[in-house]
């Protein structure tokens, strides 16, 4: 088994699976597969319509080369179509190819993508095993991983869903090459948040090497990215189902990012631009709260903007913000659960946060 490759590996009660980081890997996908314990030669490559010829023809040819019987469907994935339609249509095309159980699903694309078809996964033929091969910069760093999949209701996001576990994520940074710029930019929220909140050491590489890391074009980058898919990989490992405070604290910038999402339809922002916002509206609050210094609020907004991340928001009305947030997943007892920092590297929870702070908080970044 060749680990030169091998990120992290994440233990679940699903089982456990590797996570593959590497620049032109996909001739080595077929022995990862197999290590994998997908034997089965028959699958179906379910991919994102804007990889579709290139990349999804070259997947699918890697993939006839090593012995795997790949059918192919592409469909169109955005916040705007993660819904039970898009889902519906999945399921009819598996239905129509007489997809079986022993069968696998490859996900080919971005976060969306592999929420919905990861969702697929869990409920056609209840339950078919699964492999995430994602191909934008947040997807690798955050979303392929842990199991999370789930499709909007017009109310809120991801509020249809289950955990359910891929065999394998195998991610080549070769998918990223033709990334659009604002696309790779939006992606490094999600690094960016790992650091602040579990690791300190790697804010300080992002905040050093900003100009190196952004690039990446690198092995340094390459690695970096390596140890925010470790961090979480570990916590997943750690906290499955979300059951504790460890994996929300993951959700750092999500209560507020959801809801900037929401409201603008899901066509302003991308996730990462939200989050970004989302994490200044929740260092606001712990600096309000007494749990952070404003020096550290400054080196998070700095950090952010030099990987060309918003920090301000825009066209948004407070009032629709704080109405948002009541529909977050985290909410018990009819309170937002928010995630704060307590300092660098460390992240915190906290139910008694007073709707003065989180209005003053949200403010603080509005334009």
């Amino acid at each position: 088994m060749n680990d030169k490759f091998l990120a992290a590996k994440v233990n679940t009660s699903q089982g456990d699976y590797r996570v593959i980081v590497g620049k032109s890997i996909l001739d080595t996908l077929g022995s990862e597969l197999e290590n994998a314990n997908l034997k089965n030669k028959r699958c179906f490559l379910i991919s994102d319509k804007s990889m579709f010829p290139k990349k999804t023809k070259q997947l699918h040819e890697s993939l006839e080369s090593q012995g795997f019987i790949t059918n192919s469907f592409s469909i169109e994935f955005s916040e705007e179509l993660k819904s039970l339609e898009t889902v519906t249509k999945i399921y009819n095309w598996l239905a129509d190819m007489k997809a079986e159980r022993k069968d696998f699903i490859i996900s080919l694309g971005g976060g969306v993508a592999g929420d919905i078809i990861g969702f697929v996964a869990s409920t056609y033929l209840r339950g078919m095993p699964f492999v995430q091969i994602p191909t934008t910069l947040a997807a690798m760093t955050d979303a392929a991983i842990g199991g999370k999949v789930a499709y909007n209701l017009p109310v809120g996001k991801n509020l249809v869903g289950a955990f359910y576990q891929p065999k394998l994520v195998f991610e080549d940074l070769d998918f990223l090459d033709s990334l659009p710029e604002r696309e790779k930019t939006s992606g490094w929220a999600e690094a960016i948040k790992h650091s602040l909140i579990l690791d300190q050491d790697l804010f300080e590489e992002f905040y050093k090497n900003h100009d190196q890391i952004y690039k990446l074009d690198n092995e340094y980058s390459a690695e970096i990215l390596k140890r925010s898919v470790a961090i979480k990989a570990k916590i997943v490992s750690n906290d499955e189902f979300e059951t504790g405070d460890e994996r929300i604290k993951l959700n750092y910038g999500h209560t507020v990012g959801h809801a900037i999402e929401k409201i603008s339809n899901y066509s302003e922002y991308l996730h990462g631009e939200a989050v970004s916002i989302g994490m200044m509206v929740a260092a606001n609050i712990s600096l309000r709260m007494g749990f952070i210094n404003k020096d550290l609020v400054n080196r998070q907004e700095e950090i952010l903007k030099s990987y060309n991340l918003p920090v301000k928001l825009s066209g948004i009305a407070l009032e629709d913000i704080l109405e948002a947030v009541k529909m977050d997943k985290k909410n018990v007892g009819g309170r937002v659960k928010w995630v704060l920092l307590e300092s660098l590297g460390k992240a915190t929870i906290s139910q008694e946060v007073s709707e003065d702070i989180i209005s003053e908080s949200i403010l603080e970044v509005m334009n």
